[in-house]
């Protein structure tokens, strides 16, 4: 599911550079990898006996990432009704032996770290870009997925297994979508957009809800920061409901099996939902009471840089999601993600994410009627907390990258009154709380004046603070 992506082009030793640079030594984020975790990322993986590298698989990505956790060939069945889904996903467990240092090594770290202007790979970037990853021309053992659709895209038979694959092509979103929409798309492409839309129908029937969170962009410019969005393409929306397809595929499979890890989120609480609200009345969009969250968020405009602002703030709807561990046919009492509506399990990135290759282990159990590995069942109880701890680490480094951009942005401006409204008041400190403004759609914190603080109600703010060192950027009532 997705976080909030913000990208930076960054002047070295400029300021904003630093303030990162300054963030990752804090945090203490981790630096290179020890040598004996160097030397096992360069041992030969240990290659499956089946052999698919007569399938023609294509991956897309960001044109300038090179970590290629999944490629796909789409189809069209034998039998004319429905469609066959072959999803290929990077076999990490080929390269890391249990107990091993690259192991521990993933233990430490759980997952890949996005700052804006770089990332602290999961995995040595010899194996995640180079030997693990799904890159054009390259043989890879994979976990590859087969998955039969009807020809209204629902699901009707499930085969995992491991597999030589081999990617011919490496596509971005924006060569896709000009390729499907002008129709020199072939087949396997070209399927792409109609299966990712009868899965989109099929999502808005059980209640789902896809964020097409847009990519913050801040440039540099002759010392001053310029603050844009990226919107999503359908390309990426119908890329992602494969994933989707795929994580739901596998919960199912382990909750059949009875032993797994899913991946749960229970309903937003009220109160979030109302902040959310108040976000939307600050930004100006209409959003009646008898109007649900999820059609909302479908008529929201991820071109438009108040949707593109607010669909941001929609993320925090996901900060309960967490992992729930069952084994021995004992199912656990929530087995849901509610954005999903479905049971699903995080299985798609294993390159960037630790938890995806036991899922896959788990997977592959079950679809062989075998029990899983000891090294994953040994490991199994303990993953919910090393995937917490470090998808609290990821939040808090996207949350510190949001106020350093975001003091970037404003640090000309301080002294500035600026439009806003309050969307969080503190119960004990009424003066205190959060304004998001309405250009630039920055969310701070507010303190200061007399008198309570007008929950819900539009301000004029003055910018007191916007400081990178500290990246912390204040206002108060004007």
């Amino acid at each position: 599911m997705p976080c909030r992506h913000i990208r930076a082009t960054c002047v070295p030793g400029a300021p904003l550079q630093a303030a990162l640079s300054a963030l990752r030594t804090g945090l203490g984020v981790p630096g290179s990898f020890p040598p004996g975790v160097l030397e096992e990322a360069a041992r030969p993986p240990r290659l499956p006996p089946h052999d698919a590298t007569d399938i023609p698989f294509l991956t897309i990505d960001p044109p300038t990432s090179s970590d290629l956790d999944q490629a796909m060939h789409l189809s069209r069945r034998e039998n004319g009704r429905g469609y066959r889904v072959r999803y290929a996903i990077a076999d990490v467990a080929a390269f890391v032996t249990p107990g091993g240092a690259l192991d521990a090594e993933a233990h430490r770290r759980v997952t890949t770290l996005y700052f804006p202007d770089e990332k602290v790979p999961l995995h040595p970037t010899r194996l995640s870009e180079g030997t693990a990853s799904l890159l054009p021309d390259q043989t890879c053992p994979a976990v590859l997925w087969t998955i039969d659709l009807d020809a209204d895209g629902r699901t009707e038979s499930v085969d995992v297994r491991r597999a030589l694959v081999r990617s011919r092509a490496k596509l971005d979103y924006a060569h896709v979508q000009k390729s499907i929409d002008d129709g020199t798309a072939e087949e396997p492409l070209a399927l792409l957009k109609e299966i990712g839309t009868l899965r989109e129908r099929l999502e808005v029937e059980r209640g789902g809800i896809s964020l097409n969170v847009p990519e913050q962009e801040i440039v540099e410019k002759d010392g001053t920061y310029e603050l844009g969005y990226r919107a999503p393409l359908p390309a990426d929306a119908w890329n992602a409901q494969i994933s989707l397809l795929t994580g739901m595929a596998a919960a199912d499979l382990m909750l059949a099996h009875g032993t797994g890890v899913l991946r749960t989120l229970p309903a937003a609480p009220d109160g979030a939902v109302g902040r959310l609200r108040r976000t939307a009345r600050a930004l100006h969009i209409d959003w009646p009471h008898h109007v649900s969250y999820a059609q909302l968020v479908r008529s929201l405009d991820p071109h438009l840089p108040r949707h593109a602002a607010f669909l941001q703030e929609c993320t925090t709807l996901l900060r309960g999601a967490g992992y729930t561990v069952f084994r021995g046919g004992a199912l656990p009492d929530v087995t849901s993600h509610a954005a999903v509506a479905a049971p699903y399990a995080h299985c798609t990135a294993p390159l960037r994410r630790l938890v995806d290759r036991y899922a896959s282990e788990l997977c592959l159990a079950a679809a062989a009627d075998e029990p899983p590995p000891d090294w994953v069942l040994t490991a199994l109880d303990s993953l919910p907390k090393e995937m917490a701890e470090g998808s609290r680490r990821a939040g808090t480094v996207e949350r510190e990258c949001v106020d350093i951009v975001e003091a970037a942005l404003l640090k000309d401006r301080v002294g500035d009154i600026f439009d806003g409204c309050v969307v969080d008041v503190m119960e004990r400190q009424p003066t205190v709380g959060t304004v998001q403004l309405e250009s630039p759609a920055v969310v701070a914190r507010i303190e200061g004046g007399t008198g309570t603080l007008p929950l819900g109600e539009r301000l004029r703010v003055r910018l007191t603070q916007a400081d990178l060192g500290t990246a912390k950027v204040r206002f108060a009532p004007a």
